[in-house]
């Protein structure tokens, strides 16, 4: 086969692995497990944000935590008002633009996000154990290549559709 070609059986060879690595994911309950030692119910997209927030370091606007969900922003304003009515995140106003707010987490919304964080890096540590380190790094950048190649992908079909 040409050059050509070469391309589509790579991806038509990994496609299945992708498949078996989200069911996996998906029996495992592998989130579900790492939410129940969160110590909180929350509902996945909640929790979402919360992890979003703890991930950026900083308070974020409702717009910025959207885009960072791939979501719009009425979705995260619906979760917004149940996690602040539960004390998990608060609105300050944003020192560059004293009109506008931003989100930033408690003290409890952070440990919520911190343990969620914790228990998923414990497991993909232990699944990763016995790999060196060149292939951590290896997996870890590729596997963000592809991910930024994709979305970028689609986004240039959603906006060929509109």
């Amino acid at each position: 086969m040409g050059d050509e070609n070469h391309g589509h059986i790579d991806a038509a060879a990994v496609l299945p692995r992708l498949m078996q690595f989200n069911t996996v994911l998906n029996r495992s309950r592998l989130a579900e497990r790492a939410m129940d030692r969160v110590g909180i119910p929350l509902d996945r997209p909640g929790l979402t944000v919360l992890v979003t927030l703890r991930m950026a370091g900083e308070p974020l606007r409702v717009g910025e935590i959207a885009t960072r969900m791939q979501v719009v922003g009425p979705h995260v304003t619906r979760h917004l008002h149940e996690l602040e009515r539960r004390g998990l995140v608060r609105r300050v106003t944003d020192p560059s633009d004293q009109r506008a707010r931003l989100i930033e987490l408690t003290a409890e919304g952070s440990g919520a996000a911190s343990r969620y964080l914790e228990s998923m890096v414990d497991w993909f540590t232990d699944a990763l154990v016995d790999w060196s380190d060149e292939d951590r790094q290896t997996l870890g950048r590729l596997l963000s290549r592809f991910v930024d190649d994709l979305t970028a992908g689609l986004a240039a079909i959603d906006d060929q559709a509109t």
